[in-house]
């Protein structure tokens, strides 16, 4: 009501509409300012502790604009020496890359996802890595080996367009085309689902018969796919050896906790024992500030615990619960959140059979003024 009496005031008489917007300059602008500076300089330093690729990203900065026409009777050296003041309070975003990756090895790649436990984030991992893989210009089928409880489905918005399965391509009531749900957002991402949800594993079902389905994706005569994204279910019994069948290579997926470090390792040597050597580790669910204190374990902890090498780490985030209720994955967030960078990234790294390297960065803040809203 104030404000809108002071614009009132302002339309009848013009010299105090100028002392109005003076007032909010001399106050407003310089403690939005400050409070831009501190919340930059978290994301900073949480984006280093994640271990962001400079080469890999394009860091557009840009001043804020200080408001023109207010008539305070600054110069304009005035106003540069305030800019220059102000510039470590810039406002910092990663947006794009500056180049397509090269893919590596031949096609198509088969990949894995597994962890051994459950709920560290297979599927979340899974739907974000296929999603990033087709906005690179990859075609990608993504397999979800769940059958009792699949959910891949759900986080990429594709439930109510699931008409047949793999079972029924088996048992030769449709093509395997039919099978294949399209995505509308990206035509170059298609979903495979094993069984419907309320029907158990069948007992001929295996792991030959998910390698004869790899096969008859190979063979399409659409062309072959360039990955194909296979979502493990949990534990070690036999739907998980079904679904490592046909793979060579794996991705898995834990979270900085001693019960999810047994299961990997466990399923780590499991893998091996499978003849799959080129096992990568995303570390997920991480908080940078439980790990200062001291009550949570490192990325370098959890790397030297497992010796595996690291393809992404991915800090905790509200927006994952987000995305996954609404059947929309993290990565085509606008804009992007610091998990969807790091899913990015760790899609960038898998086309390129890429790693990255934990390092441990220990910066002081720097120190402010007495009187922020002075320029101090």
């Amino acid at each position: 009501m104030a404000s809108e009496r002071m614009l009132e005031r302002g339309r009848r008489c013009p010299r105090v509409a100028l002392r109005a917007r003076a007032r909010f300059r001399f106050f407003f602008f310089p403690a939005l300012c400050d409070a831009i500076q501190a919340r930059s300089y978290e994301m900073k330093e949480q984006a280093k502790s994640l271990g962001f690729k400079e080469e890999m990203v394009v860091v557009a900065t840009g001043a804020l604009p200080a408001p023109t026409g207010l008539g305070l009777g600054r110069s304009s050296s005035s106003r540069e020496r305030r800019r220059t003041r102000r510039s470590s309070g810039q406002i910092r975003a990663v947006l794009q890359w500056n180049r397509r990756p090269e893919l590596a090895g031949s096609r198509p790649r088969v990949v894995v996802v597994t962890s051994g436990k459950g709920g560290v984030g297979k599927t979340t991992v899974t739907a974000n890595l296929g999603m990033c893989l087709a906005r690179l210009d990859f075609s990608v089928v993504a397999i979800d080996a769940d059958v009792g409880l699949r959910n891949l489905d759900l986080l990429l918005g594709l439930e109510n367009r699931v008409n047949y399965t793999a079972m029924e391509v088996l048992n030769g009531e449709c093509r395997l085309d039919q099978a294949l749900v399209r995505d509308k957002r990206w035509t170059n991402l298609e979903l495979l689902c094993i069984n419907k949800p309320r029907y158990k594993m069948p007992m001929g079902f295996g792991g030959k018969a998910l390698t004869w389905l790899v096969d008859a994706l190979k063979q399409r005569p659409d062309g072959c796919p360039d990955f194909i994204l296979i979502d493990c279910p949990a534990g070690i019994d036999a739907g998980f050896i079904t679904a490592i069948t046909p793979a060579n290579e794996a991705v898995l997926v834990t979270t900085p906790d001693i019960t999810s470090l047994r299961d990997a390792d466990r399923v780590t040597g499991l893998l091996e024992c499978d003849d799959i050597k080129d096992i990568k580790m995303i570390v997920n669910r991480v908080r940078s500030d439980m790990i200062k204190g001291e009550d949570m374990m490192s990325v370098l902890d959890v790397q030297e615990m497992l010796g595996l090498p690291l393809l992404g780490v991915v800090p905790e985030d509200s927006e994952v619960i987000k995305s996954t209720n609404r059947g929309y994955p993290l990565v085509l967030k606008k804009p992007p959140t610091l998990a969807g960078l790091a899913l990015e990234q760790a899609a960038w790294r898998l086309v390129e059979k890429d790693s990255m390297k934990a390092v441990l960065i220990e910066e002081t803040r720097p120190k402010r003024g007495f009187l922020p809203f002075m320029g101090g």
